[in-house]
């Protein structure tokens, strides 16, 4: 299965996370909510070791030991894994990728991957890791963004500028795919978060490291103009102006 995006520029992604580790946690009200519902989907499983596949600045790994569980966290950005570090958010710290996870297989008994996949080369390779290093009767949780999210976003760069500016997700088939070797649960939501103006809405993606494109460069430095041009081909609701999320969560077993 080929991905949507194969050419993933790894190193890219972790300078902008590492660039963003400072603004995330205040800036991820979605990541908070998609994290929380997924967190939920796993606690009451038995295990004790949890390994936070992309733990950003660690939130998640704080609240899996609030849950009582020994956590390693794990991150491709050294500046999301110092932070996480600082906040003493895990008993164990990895710099590392989740398509190569430097743990021995059966290792830990929940994987835990919170809006983190859709950084990855291949979907399937990565499931495939966190598959290997769960042991048999744990779980490995996942959320990640599906087709179409931000399609307000890519509509009205393409009003401005012809180009989408947006990455390109994987459609909900494909996702499934990607699951079909495993047991497993999959549902797909939809979540639009609203903002005053679009420059707030930049803002927050810009916060949570989000506006690294798979493909080529972004959208550049906004001048006035760009975003004035922008905020008149965004779509407007009531004042507010729209971010709609596409949102994957799939529990796997570990048989």
């Amino acid at each position: 299965m080929t991905s949507a995006f194969d050419a993933v520029n790894k190193q890219a992604v972790a300078s902008a996370f590492s660039r963003a580790a400072n603004s995330y946690d205040a800036a991820a009200v979605l990541q908070r909510e998609v994290g929380e519902r997924l967190l939920g989907m796993g606690w009451q499983h038995p295990g004790q070791s949890v390994l936070d596949a992309g733990c950003g600045t660690g939130y998640f790994s704080r609240r899996w030991r609030e849950q009582g569980k020994q956590v390693t966290a794990l991150d491709l950005a050294p500046g999301m894994l110092a932070f996480a570090r600082q906040q003493q958010a895990a008993e164990h710290y990895l710099l590392g990728d989740i398509e190569h996870i430097p743990l021995p297989t059966a290792s830990v008994d929940i994987c835990f991957s919170s809006l983190v996949v859709q950084w990855c080369g291949s979907l399937p390779g990565a499931l495939a890791e966190l598959y290997r290093v769960t042991r048999p009767g744990g779980l490995v949780l996942f959320s990640t963004l599906a087709q179409d999210s931000l399609h307000e976003l890519g509509n009205a760069w393409q009003q401005v500028d012809g180009e989408r500016h947006v990455n390109a997700f994987l459609p909900p088939e494909q996702i499934a795919q990607a699951c079909q070797p495993y047991r497993h649960h999959l549902e797909a939501v939809w979540q639009t978060l609203s903002y005053p103006d679009v420059i707030a809405l930049m803002r927050s993606l810009k916060g949570i490291g989000a506006t690294h494109l798979h493909q080529g460069r972004g959208a550049g430095l906004l001048s006035r103009q760009r975003l004035a041009a922008l905020q008149a081909a965004y779509p407007c609701r009531n004042g507010q102006f729209p971010l709609s999320y596409h949102l994957a969560y799939g529990v796997i077993y570990r048989d």
